[in-house]
């Protein structure tokens, strides 16, 4: 039997019959002798060769102490030196046995000595049950390696341990290590860090293993546990030994490799270390998760305190530096594009704070010179990552006390630098960094706005040196364009670079451009706040919104200055859109007004003196403080409710009590209960809301609603909520049970029972949240219940207040069922969707519920706006709707499908369009849907966000005009058959529409209709279809004789009803309308302005109602006696395309344009100011279709031209070459085009040329300089004060130039230029004294008609500028005709009765100076003295 065997045998008690006993086995072995000193020596050498020749050394080394009868005592087997010995016998007897081993083996005893050592290392690191990956050790294993590390330092003082081969040994099994055994190895002086990692051949493989277990070391560092203080003095010395081998500037030459292997070791550890812990970051890692607690551990290696035992500070210098260039150009993704448009995201506040703790612990080492030139070294040499270098930026801006001054040397310097050298990139960084820095606000660094002013708004600014630098500044600002932010587009207009005059176009195309991409993201830059901060990159603020914090501001800057603040008073002259709309009405907000004048009143007041708010806008102000005051003490007393805490057991018997109601409402037997039901929910209610017994009396108060911010108190809201969602749940189960018509009236007396003064304004306010605001969100049982809901609230109508709703919508009262037209709009498909359903389940109930019942009953329940908007909804997303319907069962009830556990809307709508019950309906007068009311809803269609796609909305817009509307008789709301009418009827609703959505919208684009919203195009373009197919068609029956086209007629009603007024308000709501009214003129093709005459006729074109408009209304709008050029050009163009289409065509335009000269002389002088952009147009379209040269009449247009530019040039003047007025209206435009501040050179030239070309000067600009050189020439001006339209020639014609209120003005100018003149001089002409009293009346009307505020408004606002206030000014003129009457010639008087006439009411004393003078006249001897001899 094998030793295997029998010890299987003795220790299996199943193998071979029963266990036996040792000393059984034993019993016949011959008794141990005694023996003698001799004998006994001999055993015990014999014993230390067994031992030594079976001896484990693995085994050996790992002796250590345990616990009482367990250990292996192996000194008593080997110690024979005596009890003093027995301290070293353990390192003896292995060092002995180590020895003897090697001797054996034949190899150097150091070498195996390092071998056992390192076998014993990776079994402890290998005992913990614990699966990897791990660092730490466990307490036990630290236990045995202090033991082992014992063995091995005495191993090592024996000169018996090799470094090397235990590194060696090591690395075999370096997955088998654990750091801290590493590291406790370094620590016990036993192999240090640099002579393990020194002795890897595989650096790559020494780097990720290193790093692996830094990572996991960093983890359990932050870990809650008790070796948290090993890990970190671990992590301490392995950062120092990297950092100090890595980047330090001599290398070590006492190592045995390479020192520049060891220093790319340590680099590429530390690198690897810091890009792991910024792609964590990158990833988005959660707060508490493994990975931040990491990353957090990590980036504290970079405190100061961490690197105290190295000797010299610049390795870690040069580490920080290294690392900051590290994350500078961390995965250069982003493209400067990129960083322009994200910009914004990357401020301090958005930073992960870990990744802005590591820069402020870098920026602690490096200088900010250095910080700031490493930042320009890394941006220059190398690809950067955008986010982390504007992230950095930031955090630089906010942590250094002088970062201002830093960022604005460094951003100045890269600025010279490319001017100097057009350096595209050092721009784009220099915009790029003072951006960042501007987004960490004002206390940190200037605005974006104030930079840039002050930068590029003097002359002294970067691009002032040269005209390459100006181009090199717009081209980069226009290569900007499409990536900007709003709010830097609007820097850049409102704030724009100063530029020489003479390259203006630079600026004005780049404004354009800005402006057009503004308007592609649809905002406004007039609608932008007084104190809006342009800095900030982020979405542009409502400006309501924006309203209500620039009065803030400017309250508290009122509060500190005692003065009107400037933003404020600016913006009433340069920015009155966003000042009228937005900031008057959110100041002027009403309120209870405080006895004592708080600092709101006080601004008010100071604003009201220096007559920037409107009298008519301040006394409504007033009026409606009044009214609030009136209300406060009831509304105090309203609000005396208890607290929450208190109204919880009411809201809980409340819910009770409506809970109770549904048991009512499904079950028939208990519908006698309803009323006394409800009477208890009536009682509830009251005492949830504190509600007082008169509550449900209204006293005919309107409720006032904001539907774009509805507000309702939070216990409010719960209360309503309970209810709606009460009257929902009992609604869809009552219709499970039975028909609307057979459910009773409960829904009817829960709905009044919600009709009380102090619930009803917070239902209706929750109804618009919940159906304006967020409406799609509903479910399909929310959207019957809130329709039945509506159709009962339509029901009790009589019994309600009207509501007053805010923006976007008319101030005025409406009914409440009207309120459901307006919070359910059509304009996206979300909202286009959730409008059918309500209205379809509101039809489909009220019809339902009041079957049985008077149709009157159920019309009056339902709103024509809803009924309307059905049937549009019906029409557009439905084609077969298009066609006559076939009608459905009657039987089918329509309101069965809305009951379903999931509705089918589009069955449902379906069924309730097949209704003849709907057909009838429809019938009612103000039910059917005509051809204004689709126009009018169709303009609301967002088409980016709308169902129907663009060839789908074109077709369905061509079977609306040409199918279903155009051919419908006049009485159903069609056009009958008048292709006319239609278009007339489209640009009516389109102007209309426009003035409403700025109006209500509080958009100041005046491409709103036209330009800005490409639903309104798509009508618009229908417009255009039909005004074509007008032109082609056949002429109408009956109308032989020429007539003006519709669209004239349009305009004329329309400004017809517009109040006529010299008042702000009148003129730009006139303004407002003809600007609409010259868009769709030039929207349309150039023939609907100059109608084109017979081939058989040798007639001028038709251009009255053209004419007429541009006299009477545009006239008045055109500036410097000319209108805008686009209005010009588009006649010009339907003339020369009107005249070519003649027999004669040179005859045909001649003959219009000579009428242009005593019937509207204005189109002329706007061709002479748009003449260098006409004329290219006008020759390219004549030689198109004529070989002739142009007709006479342009010509002289061009010869005026001509004869003004010569005037300006050093040679002598040429002959008028035509109409004086004309020639003179040339050289005006020339000399203002020229800049020139005198003209006295150029009316010295006039000599010899005529009264009328110096003369018609005047309508036109300086004054003074003009009538001094007529003066002088012995010419009387006075006749230039007596124009009248009857007057024949140059009268009618200067009249025909200038607008009203410049005419209107010609008192206040010849009052104002008299100091100019001899006094005498003037005295002496005939006219004279009829001129001043006859301008000295009409001066006294303005002012007698409450007019001179808005017509000195216009004196001011022009180039006249008028002395002193009107009352001076008239005191003045009556002072000096006082004391001219006596001085005037007899002649003077001659007419002297008309003027007695006309100053009998006027002006008393003056009157009686007249006639003074007169009787003086008549008989000379009353006056001279008596002959007493």
């Amino acid at each position: 039997m094998s030793a295997s065997q029998a010890r299987g045998a003795a220790s299996d008690p199943g193998h071979g019959g029963c266990r036996r006993a040792w000393v059984e086995l034993l019993a016949g072995r011959v008794k141990r002798q005694k023996l003698g000193p001799e004998g006994e020596q001999k055993v015990r050498e014999s014993a230390l060769r067994l031992l030594r020749g079976h001896l484990n050394l693995g085994d050996l080394v790992l002796e250590v102490e345990g616990p009482p009868g367990k250990q292996l005592c192996l000194n008593r087997l080997i110690d024979y030196d005596g009890p003093g010995a027995h301290i070293d016998l353990s390192s003896s007897l292995i060092g002995s046995a180590l020895r003897d081993q090697a001797a054996q083996l034949g190899v150097p005893a150091a070498v195996l000595c390092s071998q056992v050592v390192a076998s014993g290392l990776v079994r402890v690191c290998e005992a913990d049950a614990v699966p990897p990956p791990k660092v730490l050790l466990t307490p036990d294993q630290r236990k045995k390696l202090s033991s082992l590390f014992e063995i091995a330092q005495n191993l090592l003082a024996q000169s018996m341990f090799s470094r090397l081969s235990f590194c060696q040994e090591l690395w075999k099994v370096q997955n088998s290590l654990l750091l801290e055994a590493v590291w406790r190895l370094h620590v016990q002086n036993i192999v240090s860090l640099q002579e393990l990692l020194e002795s890897h051949a595989d650096s790559q493989a020494v780097v990720a293993w290193l790093s692996r277990d830094l990572r996991l070391l960093c983890e359990q560092t932050e870990a809650p546990c008790q070796h948290a203080d090993v890990a970190r003095a671990m992590l301490a010395d392995f950062v120092q030994m990297l950092v100090s081998r890595g980047f330090q500037k001599n290398a070590d030459v006492r190592g045995t490799v390479d020192p520049e292997w060891m220093s790319q070791v340590a680099v590429a550890v530390l690198e690897r270390m810091l890009a792991s812990a910024l792609e964590a970051l990158a990833a988005g890692i959660q707060e508490g998760s493994a990975a931040h607690k990491a990353v957090s551990c990590w980036f504290g290696v970079f405190s100061g305190h961490m690197y105290g035992s190295i000797i010299s500070t610049e390795s870690p210098k040069r580490f920080f530096c290294h690392t900051l260039t590290q994350i500078l150009t961390h995965k250069p993704v982003l493209k400067v594009s990129d960083a322009v448009q994200m910009q914004r995201e990357w401020s301090f506040a958005r930073t992960p704070p870990l990744l802005s703790g590591l820069y402020r612990r870098l920026f602690v080492v490096l200088s900010p010179e250095e910080l700031v030139g490493h930042l320009q070294e890394a941006l220059e040499t190398q690809e950067v990552n955008w986010q982390h270098v504007l992230s950095c930026v930031s955090t630089l801006v906010i942590c250094l006390p002088d970062a201002q001054q830093l960022v604005d040397g460094w951003v100045s310097r890269l600025l010279t630098h490319a001017f100097e050298s057009c350096d595209l990139d050092s721009m784009v960084l220099a915009f790029l960094v003072a951006r960042q820095a501007a987004l960490e606000g004002p206390a940190a660094f200037p605005s974006y706005a104030a930079w840039f002013q002050a930068t590029f708004g003097s002359a002294r600014g970067f691009h002032g040196s040269s005209k390459k630098a100006l181009v090199f500044l717009f081209k980069f600002l226009s290569d900007l364009v499409p990536f900007e932010a709003p709010r830097y587009l609007q820097v850049h207009i409102l704030h724009p670079p100063l530029v020489p005059s003479k390259y203006r176009s630079l600026l004005t195309d780049y404004v354009a451009l800005a402006r057009t991409r503004l308007a592609d993201l649809k905002v406004s830059v007039e609608n932008m706040g007084l104190y809006e901060d342009l800095s900030s990159a982020g979405d542009v603020t409502e400006p309501r919104c924006q309203a209500a914090q620039d009065v803030e501001k400017a309250i508290m800057v009122f509060e500190h200055t005692g003065k009107i603040p400037a933003a404020v008073l600016e913006a009433s002259i340069f920015r009155r859109s966003y000042y009228l709309s937005h900031f008057l009405p959110a100041l002027l907000t009403p309120r209870g007004l405080p006895r004592i004048p708080d600092s709101r009143a006080a601004l008010i007041e100071s604003l009201r003196r220096a007559d920037k708010i409107p009298p008519s806008l301040y006394s409504t102000y007033r009026q409606a403080c009044s009214t609030v005051g009136e209300k406060k003490p009831e509304d105090a007393a309203s609000q005396r409710e208890v607290e929450p805490s208190c109204k919880e057991e009411p809201l809980g018997l409340l819910t009770t009590a409506l809970r109770e109601l549904r048991a009512s409402v499904t079950d028939p037997t208990q519908r006698d209960a309803l009323l006394a039901q409800m009477a208890v929910i009536s009682e509830q209610l009251r005492s949830a809301l504190g509600l007082g017994e008169d509550d449900s009396d209204f006293e005919g108060a309107p409720v006032q609603l904001s539907v774009r911010a509805p507000k309702l108190q939070p216990w409010e809201q719960r209360v309503v909520d309970l209810l709606l969602t009460s009257f929902c749940q009992n609604l869809m189960a009552a219709s499970s049970v039975a028909p609307p018509d057979r459910q009773g009236p409960w829904a009817a007396h829960f709905v009044r029972t919600l009709c009380r003064r102090r619930l009803l304004p917070a239902l209706l306010s929750r109804l618009c949240q919940l159906l304006h605001h967020q409406g799609p969100s509903l479910s399909a049982s929310h959207v019957v219940g809130l329709a039945a809901l509506a159709v009962h609230l339509g029901e009790s109508r009589s019994a309600l207040p009207e509501v007053h709703v805010g923006p976007p919508t008319p101030a005025r009262g409406l009914p409440v069922p009207e309120l459901f037209d307006i919070l359910l709009p059509c304009r996206t498909q979300e909202s286009s969707a959730l409008c059918l359903k309500f209205c379809t389940a509101a039809i489909s109930y009220s019809l339902c519920k009041f079957s049985s019942q008077s149709r009157d009953i159920s019309y009056s329940c339902l709103s024509p706006g809803l009924i309307k908007k059905f049937q549009f909804m019906v029409f557009r997303w439905f084609s077969e709707a298009r066609d006559p319907p076939s009608w459905e069962d009657p039987a089918s009830s329509p309101w069965r499908p809305l009951c379903l556990p999931s509705v089918d809307w589009q069955r449902a709508t379906l069924c309730l369009w097949k209704q003849r019950t709907l057909r009838e309906l429809l019938k009612q007068e103000g039910l059917h849907l005509t051809y204004r009311d689709w126009l009018q809803l169709e303009l609301e269609i967002q088409p980016e966000v709308d169902s129907l796609s663009d060839t789908e909305r074109q077709d369905f817009h061509q079977w609306a005009i040409h199918q279903h509307f155009l051919p419908a008789p006049a009485a159903t709301g069609g056009c009958d058959g008048d292709l006319e009418v239609a278009c007339a009827t489209l640009v009516d609703v389109l102007m209309d529409f426009c003035q409403s959505s700025r109006s209500y919208d509080h958009s100041e684009n005046s491409d709103l209709v036209l330009g800005g919203c490409t639903g309104n195009r798509d009508i618009f373009s229908r417009l255009q279809e039909m005004a074509a197919g007008l032109e082609q068609g056949p002429a109408r029956l009956g109308h032989a004789a020429p007539r003006g086209h519709f669209l004239f007629g349009v305009f004329c009603r329309r400004l017809q009803a517009l109040a006529r007024g010299w008042d702000v308000a009148s003129r730009l709501q006139r303004q407002q309308e003809l600007l609409m009214c010259k868009r769709i003129l030039l929207g349309l093709p150039p023939s609907v302005l100059v109608g084109s005459p017979r081939l058989e006729q040798l007639a001028a074109p038709d251009c009255d109602d053209f004419f007429h408009l541009v006299n009477s209304e545009l006239r008045n709008f055109s500036h410097d006696g000319a209108l805008t050029h686009d209005i010009t050009a588009h006649f010009f163009r339907g003339l020369l395309n009107a005249c070519l289409r003649s027999r004669d065509p040179s005859l045909a335009a001649d003959l219009t344009l000579t009428a242009c000269q005593t019937q509207c002389p204005l189109l002329l002088t706007s061709a002479l100011l748009w003449w260098p952009h006409l004329e290219p147009e006008l020759h390219r379209r004549w030689r198109r279709c004529s070989q002739s040269p142009l007709p006479a009449e342009l010509r002289r247009l061009q010869e005026a031209r001509h004869f003004a530019g010569s005037v300006l040039s050093p040679l002598a003047a040429p002959p008028t070459p035509g109409p004086a007025w004309l020639c003179a209206a040339a050289l005006h435009f020339m000399i203002r085009r020229a800049g020139k501040e005198s003209i006295r050179r150029e009316l010295g030239q006039l000599d010899g040329q005529g009264e009328e070309a110096a003369g018609s000067l005047k309508p036109l600009d300086v004054c003074a300089e003009v009538l001094g050189c007529l003066q002088r020439k012995r010419i009387s001006w006075l006749p230039l004060f007596q124009l009248t339209e009857t007057d024949a020639g140059l009268g009618r014609t200067l009249l025909r130039l200038a607008p009203d209120h410049q005419v209107r003005l010609l008192p206040v100018a010849f009052y104002s230029l008299l100091s100019y003149f001899d006094e005498d001089a003037l005295l002496q002409e005939d006219a004279f004294l009829h001129v001043a009293v006859n301008m000295y009346l009409k001066l006294v009307g303005l002012f007698v008609a409450g007019e001179t505020g808005a017509v000195w408004t216009l004196a001011h606002s022009g180039d006249l500028q008028a002395q002193g206030d009107p009352v001076s000014l008239i005191t003045n003129a009556r002072l000096f005709l006082l004391q001219s009457i006596p001085r005037c010639p007899k002649r003077s008087f001659s007419d002297v009765a008309e003027l007695l006439g006309a100053s009998a009411d006027c002006d008393p004393e003056v009157r009686a100076a007249l006639l003074s003078r007169q009787q003086a006249m008549l008989d000379p001897d009353l006056y001279q003295e008596p002959r007493l001899f």
